[in-house]
């Protein structure tokens, strides 16, 4: 005899309440996402950045869905819009396989975000997220030990790798996060 399947549960029955119904978690209106807290009964909207904010000879950062460069920020201009949310871009550091001029790429909206905003920083410490500049890209990765002469061991959880940094090479990681650069919070401590 097949074993007994069970039913799914709905995600928005509020089992703490039989029969109620709870919010989605994320809905669309017009242009603006709602968030549904659970917890509080006040909801916040988050603006859609469009691709207007990107015009030519915009300096901005792209991001890659490639084998090898993935969660990497490449340095690049507008060059111009070609429609349905893509724009040709030009990296300022990434070169034709010829090396004959900067590689130019068509590159969807969602890949693509302003410059981060420079912020000073006179030392880095232990467990901070940092962005690396390696191999002509941003890297996200975590200050794993902090040595003399302004100089990091960055450990990279994509590759399990750890690479040795100058503070030059080095940046505050943050996030573009609907319309705005937001830094990420510390590590949760968990001795409590």
């Amino acid at each position: 005899m097949p074993p007994k399947r069970r039913n799914k549960p709905d995600p928005h029955l509020d089992t703490r309440s039989p029969g109620k119904k709870r919010a989605a978690p994320l809905e669309e209106n017009g242009g603006e996402f709602t968030f549904h807290k659970p917890i509080f009964s006040k909801f916040q909207k988050v603006p859609i950045v469009t691709q207007e904010n990107f015009t030519k000879g915009t300096p901005v950062e792209v991001c890659s869905d490639e084998d090898g460069f993935h969660g990497a920020w490449f340095a690049a201009t507008i060059v111009e819009a070609v429609g349905g949310d893509k724009f040709l871009i030009e990296y300022q550091s990434l070169r034709t396989e010829d090396d004959s001029a900067f590689l130019r790429e068509e590159i969807d909206a969602l890949h693509i975000r302003p410059n981060p905003p420079e912020n000073a920083v006179e030392h880095f410490s232990l467990l901070q997220e940092v962005d690396a500049l390696y191999n002509d890209g941003w890297w996200v990765g975590m200050i794993s030990k902090v040595l003399s002469g302004s100089r990091y061991i960055v450990y990279f959880r994509s590759t399990y790798e750890e690479i040795e940094f100058q503070q030059s090479e080095l940046r505050l990681h943050q996030d573009w996060i609907g319309g705005k650069w937001v830094m990420p919070s510390r590590g949760i401590n968990t001795n409590q």
